[in-house]
């Protein structure tokens, strides 16, 4: 079973909505944080580039530490969340401002 199934086996990432609750799901099935905050700040961002209209979905900012990142450049952890959180930018978010803790 892959990181972004749910445990019938379903592809849930394929459908699952731009919001901080998926982020953060996918984020603790992929990195196994030791601490993680996901938080919707598109509503900040209103009328800017990017911004959907909604005041959400589009502009987040996610606070993260992780076993995982251990020895690896600053550079290589934002890759690791980038490339976990790839499903929610190919699907509309489109700002991702990571704090690592």
């Amino acid at each position: 079973m892959s990181d972004l199934q749910n445990d019938t086996g379903d592809d849930y990432a394929a459908a699952a909505a731009v919001t901080a609750p998926n982020m953060q799901m996918v984020l603790t099935r992929t990195l196994n944080p030791t601490a993680l905050e996901v938080i919707d700040e598109s509503s900040e961002h209103a009328g800017h580039v990017g911004s959907n209209g909604t005041d959400f979905g589009t502009h987040f900012r996610v606070r993260i530490a992780s076993p995982m990142f251990e020895g690896k450049t600053r550079v290589a952890k934002h890759r690791l969340v980038y490339d976990s959180l790839q499903i929610f930018i190919d699907n509309g978010a489109h700002a991702i401002a990571i704090e690592i803790l």
